[in-house]
């Protein structure tokens, strides 16, 4: 394997354990908006961005009307009353501060807003660490599109896709990735099953970041001369 220059990483299910926080706020979200949708089938789309869910749920006439307002309520109960309760993973700086030891530069690249994003890394102990950051802010499409993935690879001043690994937790984050012509190592720790990540083609699956860590010299990660 080529040696690496970037490492990407998904936040939310990947560094930060908010994906059934996620799915809580959709799902109280449509409750106001009068659709009672069950909370396993947003989980499901969990780590797609707001643009690329809602439509699982809600008919193009609808979203019409209302793609602006449920986004806006999902982000109030989210931000306000989830989003600062939420923890990391454990390791999570860890394998980052490692990955950095090792020369890699690293960006993290979520479907979640600036905003979130920001919290998000300052909860993880990682903002002074990134070489970048990217957000559906920066995208025209969030996940499963490869937008966010193509403009964290921009912030770094352009590596080859090749020499690049993501890590992520969702299908969508692998599908994303191979769209930008990179690879993932998964995590299960997200909640998607190893077989939902195998089938969208990730090349190695672990646990957790501590997993990843804890056997680093066993993984795509490891810098082999």
């Amino acid at each position: 394997m080529a040696k690496l220059d970037a490492v990407l990483f998904d936040i939310d299910g990947t560094l930060l354990d908010t994906n059934d926080a996620n799915a809580f706020a959709w799902r109280k979200t449509f409750l106001e908006f009068g659709k009672d949708v069950p909370q396993p089938e947003i989980r499901g789309a969990i780590g797609k961005g707001g643009d690329n869910l809602l439509p699982d749920f809600w008919s193009n006439e609808e979203l019409e009307r209302l793609e602006k307002p449920l986004g806006e309520r999902r982000g109030e109960i989210y931000q306000k009353e989830l989003l600062p309760k939420m923890k990391p993973f454990t390791m999570a700086r860890e394998l980052i501060e490692r990955l950095k030891a090792d020369g890699v530069k690293v960006a993290v690249a979520s479907s979640a807003k600036a905003v979130e994003l920001d919290v998000a890394t300052d909860l993880i102990g990682i903002t002074e660490l990134l070489d970048g950051k990217t957000s559906s802010d920066d995208a025209e499409s969030s996940k499963p599109n490869p937008d966010i993935f193509l403009a964290a690879l921009d912030r770094l001043g352009k590596p080859d896709p090749a020499r690049v690994i993501v890590v992520g937790d969702t299908p969508y984050d692998v599908e994303a990735a191979a769209k930008a012509g990179m690879r993932t190592v998964a995590v299960l720790c997200g909640g998607f099953s190893r077989e939902s990540l195998e089938e969208a083609g990730a090349l190695a699956i672990f646990q957790s970041p501590s997993e990843i860590l804890l056997r680093y010299d066993e993984t795509p990660f490891a810098q082999k001369e």
